[in-house]
């Protein structure tokens, strides 16, 4: 038995920040209140709700005045499709609730998930991608640049998607980045991922579609 156990954990990096602000914020409104229920709620359930017993949840968060909903991952199960079909062909999406979907950075898996938006008359499109190191080696087998180059690509497609009239009809389209894995990677990871969209301002802007203007917001994590 090791007589200073301590001594098998590696400390943590110190990140120099001098020049940083949100300690001293306070919060001065409420936050935009995002459920994700349906969607991250669901997939930690070992059995996932089927389509009714999602639909009363989605009663449910609307009665709780939700107006952000993450509702699905559609290009990972025909069921989660189908529950976001419902929702659009029956029109159960009021005018001021916004539906999020989550998708990874693969060109089948988002066009999937804009064929599950069809008609939606607005949606935020959940973007994620892992830069931890062990998922860049093992899983994907990448570099730093690859990973990098996978995000922009992914962030391109969602764009000439979103301006494409016939994929998805959408009022009001936002985009979420999101690099998961964050805990078991490094900081300099994330920072070239959002190096490289910024390189390529042009996939960001809003598109626009019959005349009026997508909203396009690129929520980056801080």
């Amino acid at each position: 038995m090791l007589k200073n156990p301590h001594q098998k954990y590696r400390p943590s990096p110190v990140i120099s920040l001098p020049d940083r602000r949100w300690p001293e914020r306070q919060i001065a409104h409420a936050p935009r209140w995002l459920s994700t229920d349906l969607r991250d709620g669901n997939q930690a359930l070992a059995e996932p709700m089927d389509g009714a017993r999602k639909l009363q949840f989605w009663n449910l968060l609307l009665e709780c005045g939700f107006k952000e909903i993450e509702v699905a991952f559609p290009s990972a199960s025909q069921t989660d499709f189908n529950f976001v079909r419902q929702l659009i062909e029956e029109q159960r999406i009021p005018q001021d609730v916004t539906i999020q979907v989550l998708t990874q950075a693969r060109e089948d898996l988002i066009l999937r998930t804009f064929e599950s938006l069809r008609d939606a008359h607005s949606a935020t499109v959940h973007l994620y991608n892992a830069t931890a190191p062990l998922f860049r080696r093992l899983v994907f087998g990448m570099e730093k640049a690859q990973v990098v180059e996978l995000a922009t690509r992914a962030t391109r497609l969602i764009r000439e998607q979103t301006a494409n009239a016939l994929a998805v009809r959408v009022l009001a389209g936002n985009l979420l980045l999101y690099r998961t894995g964050v805990c078991a990677g490094d900081l300099r990871s994330g920072g070239g991922n959002l190096a490289a969209l910024r390189r390529t301002p042009d996939d960001h802007q809003p598109a626009r579609h019959r005349g009026g203007q997508h909203p396009q917001r690129l929520c980056r994590s801080n």
